[in-house]
């Protein structure tokens, strides 16, 4: 009989020549088993996901709650469905103490919710959003940013060398520093909207000054321009505050959020103010349409995880946890740790130190518990450590004790 292994290699569309290939029978809290017994603390949530943990009983709980009533039933923004307006409304709600002033644009609060299928998705459509309640064409994005695949997404890539077998892509995108105050001067009355990361993931985990962010908002305000707050990677408690802008002091005019609000379902969403969101309605009529955004067992799985990291108070702790990371991961060969709360860069010499050390914390499995990290897309010698943020202290120094082992 063919193995799992030959069928993945066969028919699964591969991404690199070298997938980590692990097969993995099940998923509990911060573990991951293997087929064969192998046991792995998963220190990436399957890069930023499961915030809430794998398979949390609440969670599990809404989702068996949703299958036994329906699941798809017409394209998004037609019915009335339960798991969704709760979920918008609870959304609205994490925004409500920052609402937008009336001298920035949208003159709203973060009040309107449309949902996605993915991070992607949500990308793609605040940037028509933008386009279109602007009537300009030019969108500003960061050097060595993320925020997707699709080729309206990829073409904010940051990195020439992720996006030039690609091209053409879209026209009239431009890219400045992040963290870099005199670049701001590119933002200008022809701007549609700056889409950045309020952290950024991919570049290797860079905290910018909080005046970095006061400026950004203060000029896009000064030009019309919209901002737009990619919190794809940072939303949903994983920084230490439920929204990372949260701990910068502005708002954006358009939020991003997927990853790890949907408790292991596939959901994504763009929230802004209702005046924004309107022009939508009309020229055209039904100016942005998904199928399956917004699907009924996702939101409810996302509405059950918004629970569990604000009853448990997983934001709050998770400053706590990353300071004890950054205690326990003390050793010469690292260099620096970088982050906010659990969402942190390790940085290493470089990829070839690196690399091994990530390959040995896995392997360690074949002796009792291994430990899964990973490398930053535009920063490869930097591990990627985001945990669950149900993760207790206990587990952070089983799972330090073994990177710390794989160094040595």
């Amino acid at each position: 009989m063919t193995n799992r292994h030959e069928l993945f290699y066969n028919y699964l569309a591969q991404t690199s020549d070298f997938p980590l290939a692990l097969d993995i029978d099940r998923a509990e809290g911060i573990y991951l088993y293997g087929a064969n017994g192998e046991k792995y603390v998963d220190m990436i949530s399957g890069i930023g996901v499961s915030n809430a943990g794998h398979r949390h009983p609440h969670v599990l709980k809404a989702i068996h709650q949703q299958l036994d009533k329906y699941m798809h039933l017409m394209v998004y923004g037609e019915y009335i469905e339960t798991p969704q307006v709760k979920l918008a409304e609870a959304l609205v709600k994490s925004c409500e103490t920052y609402k937008v002033s009336e001298n920035l644009i949208g003159l709203g609060a973060l009040d309107n919710v449309y949902f996605t299928n993915s991070g992607a998705e949500a990308v793609e459509g605040a940037m028509k959003l933008a386009k279109r309640f602007t009537g300009r064409s030019e969108i500003i994005s960061c050097f060595n940013a993320y925020h997707g695949s699709t080729q309206g997404a990829l073409s904010l890539a940051g990195a020439e060398f992720f996006k030039r077998n690609f091209r053409p892509l879209l026209p009239d995108v431009r890219h400045i520093r992040f963290g870099v105050l005199e670049d701001l001067a590119l933002i200008t009355n022809r701007t549609a909207a700056i889409i950045i990361e309020v952290i950024s993931g991919e570049a290797g985990v860079r905290v910018p000054d909080v005046a970095y962010h006061q400026a950004l908002r203060a000029r896009c305000t000064e030009t019309g321009t919209l901002l737009v707050y990619d919190e794809i990677q940072t939303g949903f408690g994983r920084t230490g505050t439920f929204w990372a802008f949260e701990q910068f002091g502005v708002v954006p005019d358009i939020l991003l959020c997927a990853k790890g609000m949907g408790g292991g379902m596939p959901i994504g969403a763009f929230i802004s103010s209702k005046s924004i969101m309107a022009v939508f309605k009309n020229n055209p009529i039904l100016g942005h349409i998904t199928t399956f955004g917004g699907h009924p067992v996702s939101c409810a799985s996302s509405l059950a995880t918004l629970e569990v990291i604000q009853s448990e108070g997983l934001a709050e702790s998770a400053v706590a946890k990353g300071q004890l990371i950054r205690e326990l991961l003390q050793h010469p060969s690292i260099k620096e740790i970088r982050g906010k709360g659990l969402m942190l860069a390790v940085e290493f010499e470089s990829f070839e130190v690196l690399k091994p050390i990530i390959d040995r914390a896995i392997l360690r499995a074949k002796q009792g518990t291994g430990v899964i990290t990973d490398w930053f897309l535009f920063c490869d010698n930097s591990m990627r450590i985001a945990p669950p943020l149900v993760i207790t202290d206990d587990q952070i120094r089983e799972a330090c004790n073994i990177i710390l082992e794989a160094i040595d």
